[in-house]
C-alpha cells in the first residue's frame, strides 16, 4: 500500500474505527444514556369495587419506595427484572380518587400492592390517561369482570351478615370477666407462692451448699402445703367448665404430689431431713414458675413466644427428674413405715394387718405409669401447638 506521511499504511489492515480521542468521547456518552434511561418493571393489575391490586414483577426487592401523592402512585426499588439487577420505577395516575396509604407485601418473586378506592365503585380502566402504559397488563390470576366481582362482594356481605346473626344467637356469658379474673388471680397466687419457694431454696443452696438439703422441708413446708392444697382447684376448674383441661391428667398430678407431700413427707418425720426433699421441691417449683405465668397471660389472651416455648419444653427434663425423686422418697419411706407401724390397720378376725408399706411399692410403679401417661399427653400438646405454627409458616 501507499505510505502515509507518518510512516503508517493507509490501506489493507489499517484501523478504520474512530480515532482514540473520539472513542473516549462516545463511550462515556453512551454509558450516561444507559444510566439516565428509566427502567420500568412489568406491572399487573386487577380490581374489585373497593380496592385495586397491583403486582410488580421484580424479584429480590428490599425496602421499596412506594407512595401515593396527588392521586398518583410512585414506585421505585432496586430488584431483578427484565434488565437484570437495576433500579426500576414507574408512576400511575389513577382514574378516580384513592386513599393515600398503600399497603404492600414483598416476596422473593414480586411486590404486591393494595390500594383502597375512596368510593366503592367499578372503574372502566385503571389510569387517567386513556392509552394503557406499555408496562401495564391485566393480572389474570385475580381478574374478574364487574358482574363476577359483584357476586364476590355479595357473597362476602352475606357471610358477614350470617356471622353477625350467629354471634347474636349465642348467649353472652355475663360472668365471663369474673371467670377470667378468678383464673388470673389463681395463677398469680400460685406463681408467687412457688416463686417464693424457688428463690429461697436457690439462695439457701448458694449460701449453705449441701447443708441446706436437710432443712428444706422445715423451711419450705408451710408455703408448699398452701400451694398444693390450693392446687385442688385445678381438678374443680375443669369439672365446672372454667377451663378445657382434661380432669384425668390434673387428677394424676395433684393426687400424686399431695400424697408425697402430706403422707410420705408430712407424716413421716424421718423423711423430712432426707436430701431427696430438696430435689422434689426444687423440680416442682421450677416447673410451676413457668407454667403459671403462661396461664396468667392466656387468661388475658396474650402470648410471649419464649415463655410458650418454655411451657411446652421445660417439662421434658423436669418431669422425669421430679418423678424419679418422688419414687426415691417412696422407696426410702418403706422401711420407716415398717419400723414405726404407721398407717397399719389390724384385722382381728382375719389375724393379720394391712400396712402402708404394702401399697408403697405399688405406688412406685404407678408413679412411672402416671409419668408415661402425662409425658405422652404433654408431648401431644407440644406437637399440636408447634406443629400448627409450622404449618402456618409454610
Amino acid at each position: 500500500g501507499r505510505g502515509c506521511c507518518d510512516g503508517s499504511v493507509c490501506g489493507g489492515s489499517a484501523n478504520l474505527g474512530p480515532p482514540g480521542n473520539l472513542r473516549a468521547v462516545l463511550i462515556p456518552s453512551a454509558t450516561r444514556d444507559m444510566e439516565n434511561r428509566i427502567l420500568t418493571p412489568q406491572v399487573y393489575w386487577a380490581q374489585r369495587h373497593r380496592e385495586i391490586y397491583l403486582r410488580v414483577g421484580l424479584s429480590d426487592v428490599q425496602k421499596p419506595d412506594i407512595s401515593i401523592t396527588r392521586n398518583a402512585l410512585h414506585f421505585r426499588a432496586r430488584g431483578h427484572g427484565a434488565k437484570g439487577d437495576n433500579v426500576y420505577e414507574f408512576n400511575l395516575e389513577f382514574l378516580k380518587p384513592v386513599q393515600p396509604q398503600p399497603v404492600y407485601r414483598v416476596t422473593e418473586r414480586q411486590v404486591c400492592i393494595t390500594v383502597q378506592k375512596v368510593e366503592s365503585r367499578w372503574w372502566d380502566r385503571l389510569t387517567k390517561q386513556e392509552k394503557r402504559p406499555v408496562f401495564l397488563a391485566p393480572d389474570f390470576d385475580r381478574w374478574l369482570d364487574e358482574s363476577d366481582a359483584e357476586m364476590e362482594l355479595n357473597a362476602k356481605e352475606d357471610k358477614r351478615i350470617n356471622s353477625v346473626r350467629m354471634e347474636s344467637r349465642v348467649p353472652k356469658d355475663p360472668f365471663v370477666n369474673l371467670k377470667w379474673g378468678y383464673l388470673f388471680m389463681y395463677n398469680l397466687v400460685q406463681f408467687l407462692g412457688f416463686s417464693w419457694i424457688f428463690v429461697n431454696m436457690t439462695i439457701r443452696l448458694l449460701v449453705l451448699g449441701k447443708d441446706s438439703f436437710s432443712d428444706t422441708f422445715h423451711a419450705m413446708a408451710d408455703v408448699m402445703y398452701f400451694c398444693q392444697m390450693l392446687a385442688v382447684l385445678e381438678i374443680i376448674n375443669p369439672l365446672i367448665g372454667l377451663v378445657r383441661t382434661k380432669v384425668f391428667f390434673s387428677l394424676i398430678q395433684v393426687f400424686g404430689r399431695n400424697f408425697i407431700l402430706f403422707v410420705v413427707l408430712g407424716c413421716l418425720e424421718e423423711m423430712q431431713t432426707k436430701p431427696v426433699v430438696f430435689f422434689i421441691f426444687y423440680s416442682w417449683s421450677l416447673i410451676e414458675i413457668i407454667r403459671y405465668p403462661f396461664y396468667m397471660l392466656a387468661s388475658m389472651d396474650t402470648e410471649w413466644k419464649f415463655l410458650t416455648w418454655l411451657r411446652y419444653s421445660i417439662w421434658i427434663p423436669l418431669y422425669p427428674t421430679g418423678a424419679g425423686a418422688e419414687a426415691i422418697a417412696v422407696i426410702q419411706a418403706i422401711p420407716i413405715v415398717n419400723e414405726t407401724g404407721k398407717f397399719s390397720i389390724t384385722l382381728p378376725y382375719l389375724g393379720f394387718s394391712l400396712s402402708l408399706s404394702l401399697f408403697l411399692p405399688v405406688y412406685v410403679i404407678l408413679t412411672f405409669i402416671g409419668l408415661a401417661i402425662n409425658f405422652r399427653y404433654l408431648y401431644k400438646q407440644r406437637q399440636r401447638h408447634f406443629g400448627q405454627k409450622k404449618r402456618k409458616v409454610h
